[in-house]
């Protein structure tokens, strides 16, 4: 589910019969509920909007949603070593860069 630029994940409470969502990707929390998929868009894109107009009301600038790209400037030495690492454990530069990062991160990820 997209909207403006945001991301929401969604559960669903069988108990209940309700969708639950949150954005995703980012520092602010927003959630949303709904009781169909129609109703769970609404309020989705309710929640964006209201989240917009309370960061503008106080002159803050909105949280954005994480793109998942870090632009990045290493030394041509490090760059080759590690592309060197990631090629003889069979993967590429991308994922060995993203994995060693989860590793010092640690239990950082996942609030």
């Amino acid at each position: 589910m997209q909207y403006k630029g945001y991301r929401g994940a969604v559960t669903f409470d069988d108990e209940a019969g309700v969708f639950h969502g949150e954005v995703t990707g980012m520092r602010d929390v927003i959630i949303f509920e709904g009781t169909s998929v129609v109703e769970l868009r609404k309020e989705f894109e309710f929640s964006i909007n209201d989240y917009l107009r309370a960061r503008e009301a106080r002159g803050r600038t909105p949280d954005k949603a994480y793109s998942g790209k870090i632009p990045l400037r290493i030394p041509a030495e490090i760059h080759r070593a590690a592309d060197a690492a990631a090629k003889a454990r069979g993967k590429s530069l991308n994922t060995w860069i993203a994995e060693a990062m989860k590793r010092e991160i640690g239990d950082q990820i996942g609030r």
